[in-house]
């Protein structure tokens, strides 16, 4: 390690994240590296800030380098520190905690200042801007009032807001000086379209609206225009542009004019200093957007490494919004002008809206509304200066009509060339994704994300991205995430739960009005399934509706086939006494149960129940301290044990007591599938624990948890998630990955198939990588336990489970069973 040179860098946002992936490509054991970060986390796609607002996204999923990928790089990262002090002379950073750092080599990637127009009541509480996650949660604090809420700015970033705020259910007004929305990016009849689609989804929207005040008494109160009117208002944000945060470079002496200036191999006015990102002024333009920022960031790490040939060259990047349901795209020069002319197609029935711009036979800018599909292919012509002018009369219809023929969307993209731009974002073409599909054998979207980063960020490509796996796999290619759930919609599961959250969809009724499902009721197929997904985002405000669910869930117990039922009662870890098993024996006798059995989850099966005695056999069973063993539920059954070093001389942990202590900590949780576990006390794996869905191997030295086993019509072994030291750990992790299980999977999909279709990488990196979002996990599992650890026997006894204890009447979830 000391022959490493120290860099140290100042910022943790996307641009310098990427410029540290690729160094650590081209060069891992150069660098000794040392982060500053003003926020306290990680780094974090602040592209996906905006479905955080709406509810479509949460922190955990838009995070980008979880703490095991700084630990792993042995990166030293100093978060909630702000570097406060450049000594160019001392070759040091100080940050406002007091620390030190020497370096050889510096990157300044501070990013930018949000700008606060400085009228009277700027500073009152309530006035927000929207920059980073400490924005938005203040934004979603706000929300919980319901409240009216203004937002002052009608570009990108101010619509994306609006739209979040209104999801959350607050009531928006957007006020925006100019006379069409976005006016940087479209033209005034896209704006017009734009607008009309924000009206419609409830939002206000006020034009050459030119704010004079925030009033309020020691609170925002409204917001007052130049005309007199005042709009009134809990919540102001203000998102009317950006400026470079320069203030540590230029105190520094670097020299700086809109941004820190750089030359075209991001160095800044000292060779030992690099700047790059949303603080940067590269050949005099400062850019925003992700894809500049990201390939100055490939630059720099180029350099660093000492290849003189990397430069930045200047890149027109398309604008997309970010609001579901609004298809919007724009890139390149769109204003009017006596040398140029221009095609526009225009769609009034179905809101579409096209307009190319052309210069001596050239594409120069290109604005669509509705539809889109076509965006790369006008990019692609427009960087490569292609003469249009053989295909002038087809050129608006699109790239499916050249040639005199529509193509399919597959042979279209088939039409593509090699070098052409797929992911905007992320500068990726289609020769990297479809390289990377044949080489690497990726067959679901997630791992062409995770290999190539292709619509790993804002996601409009992912279409795009979906058709060219399409083009490369051919019949192998199985796109199980555009499967309709059933017949009754045209959504996947995948869709569906996204929806849920983003809408904040709070009852089945409200999911099949919203998302337009096809019947008036549902079918078989999706009520239980949007039965759980409610259950599962909304465990303190959904009520379980118990028509939604299979026979056996509805009845708590195991419909047989001469229609009589089986019970199973709950044996902690398998473990039972003299009193339980005298109070099972007087209960058989009682009721004349014909069979009994012992389970392959170590507890006792009661078969051949009739219907009307379940309430008194489980009241019987209720006296002597028993509750449902869930054996009909998709949720947590058992968690199987061996001895442990009770008993066996081979145990090296106490397998029991931590079987008892997982199933009595996540007993009643409701899962897509059902899920077993089990707890071997060493190595011999008497337990069987690894062809559980979660199991627990014990070794001398801690424990190590396997999961996505399957012993059923499916045999699978285990994958090792990961070995940690303590059962307080060894619960943690259990409890973070079948959440994570809960709030991915597909109804109905056991752990083994979801996570072979995300990736076993991805669930290690996600729980045993990064322990924030670890924690996220176990947080969110132990709330929805408050209202879902309830002994469905004894609610029924009670009298407080409602439902009426007869034959249902939705005889075609009985058939589904």
């Amino acid at each position: 390690m000391s022959g490493k040179q120290k860099l140290v860098v100042i910022g943790n946002g996307m641009a310098p994240g990427r410029m540290l992936e690729s160094l650590f490509e081209l060069a891992p054991d150069r660098y000794q590296v040392t982060i500053f970060n003003a926020e306290p986390r990680v780094n974090y796609d602040r592209i996906m800030l905006s479905p955080v607002l709406s509810g479509a996204k949460t922190y955990d999923e838009i995070i980008i380098h979880g703490d095991g990928w700084y630990i792993d790089r042995g990166i030293t990262l100093y978060k909630g520190h702000k570097v406060v002090a450049i000594d160019r002379d001392a070759r040091t950073v100080t940050s406002d905690a007091g620390e030190v750092a020497p370096y050889d080599k510096l990157v300044v990637a501070t990013g930018s200042n949000p700008f606060i127009i400085p009228v009277p009541g700027h500073d009152l509480p309530g006035v927000l801007s929207y920059r980073d996650l400490d924005d938005v949660n203040a934004m979603l604090l706000a929300a919980q009032s319901r409240a009216k809420a203004v937002v002052i700015g009608g570009g990108l970033l101010g619509l994306e807001a609006a739209a979040g705020l209104r999801e959350r259910g607050m009531q928006v007004t957007v006020l925006h000086v100019m006379p069409t929305l976005m006016e940087r990016q479209l033209d005034p009849a896209a704006g017009y379209l734009l607008e009309r689609a924000l009206v419609d989804r409830g939002i206000e929207v006020v034009t050459r609206a030119n704010t004079r005040a925030i009033v309020g008494d020691g609170k925002v109160e409204g917001v007052e225009l130049d005309d007199g009117t005042v709009i009134p208002a809990s919540l102001v944000v203000m998102a009317v542009g950006i400026r470079p945060n320069v203030a540590l470079a230029k105190d520094a002496g670097l020299e700086t004019g809109r941004g820190i200036v750089v030359d075209a191999g991001m160095r800044s006015s000292d060779p030992d200093i690099i700047a790059l990102g949303e603080c940067a002024e590269v050949g005099g333009q400062v850019y925003g957007l992700v894809a500049p920022l990201y390939r100055m960031a490939e630059v720099a790490a180029a350099r660093l490494v000492e290849d003189p040939s990397a430069e930045f060259a200047h890149m027109d990047t398309p604008t997309k919004l970010k609001v579901t349901g609004i298809d919007l795209y724009s890139l390149g020069d769109f204003a009017e002008g006596d040398d140029r002319q221009e095609i526009v197609l225009r769609d009034a029935t179905a809101g579409v809206y096209k307009r190319v711009v052309l210069k001596d036979d050239r594409i120069i800018g290109t604005v669509l509304y509705g539809d889109t599909a076509d965006g790369a292919w006008f990019n692609d012509l427009m960087k490569k200066r292609t003469d249009i002018s053989a295909m002038r009369d087809t050129l608006i219809f699109g790239q499916a009509y050249q040639g005199g023929a529509a193509l399919d969307p597959t042979a279209a993209v088939a039409a593509l060339p090699d070098d052409a731009e797929i992911c905007g974002c992320n500068g990726v073409c289609k020769s990297t994704i479809t390289g990377a599909i044949a080489a690497k054998g990726l067959t679901s979207l997630d791992a062409v994300r995770a290999h190539t980063k292709a619509s790993n960020s804002c996601g409009t490509c992912t279409g795009l991205v979906e058709q060219l796996m399409a083009l490369t796999l051919g019949d192998r290619y199985n796109p199980a995430a555009v499967t309709p759930m059933c017949a009754c919609t045209d959504l996947g599961h995948d869709d569906v739960r996204r929806l849920i959250k983003a809408k904040r969809l709070k009852s089945i009724p409200a999911v099949m009005q919203e998302l337009e499902w096809k019947t008036s009721c549902g079918c078989a197929k999706c009520r239980p399934a949007l039965n759980y997904y409610l259950v599962c985002d909304w465990p303190n405000e959904y009520a379980d509706d118990y028509q939604s669910r299979f026979i056996n869930e509805r009845v708590h117990a195991n419909i047989q086939k001469d229609g009589t039922y089986s019970i199973v009662p709950r044996m902690w870890g398998g473990q039972t006494t003299s009193a339980e098993l005298r109070a099972i024996a007087d209960v058989v006798d009682k009721f004349d149960i014909p069979s009994v059995k012992v389970t392959g989850g170590q507890r006792i099966d009661m078969l051949g129940i009739r219907k009307e005695d379940l309430p008194a056999v489980w009241s019987d069973l209720g006296k002597a301290g028993f509750v449902s063993g869930h054996a009909y539920a998709k949720g947590v059954r058992t968690v199987k044990t061996c001895v442990g070093t009770d008993w066996c001389r081979f145990g090296t942990q106490d397998s029991t007591g931590l079987g008892v202590r997982i199933e009595k900590f996540m007993w009643g949780s409701w899962t897509p599938a059902k899920v077993k576990m089990a707890v071997s006390g060493c190595p011999r794996n008497c337990a069987e624990a690894t062809c559980k869905d979660v199991g627990v191997i014990c070794v001398d030295s801690g424990f190590e948890i396997h999961f996505a086993g399957a012993a059923g019509l499916d045999i699978k072994g285990t994958e090792v998630l990961g070995m940690v030291k303590t059962e307080t750990e060894a619960l943690e992790h259990i409890v973070a990955v079948v959440q994570m299980y809960r709030e991915q999977g597909r109804y109905l999909e056991r752990i083994y198939k979801w996570a072979k279709r995300i990736g076993y990488d991805e669930v290690r990196r996600q729980i045993m990588d990064d322990a924030e979002r670890r924690a996220a996990y176990f947080e969110r599992f132990v709330f929805s336990q408050k209202f879902a650890q309830v002994d469905p026997w004894s609610e029924r006894v009670s009298g407080k489970d409602k439902h009426e204890f007869k034959p249902m009447a939705n005889l075609v979830l009985e058939a589904a069973q």
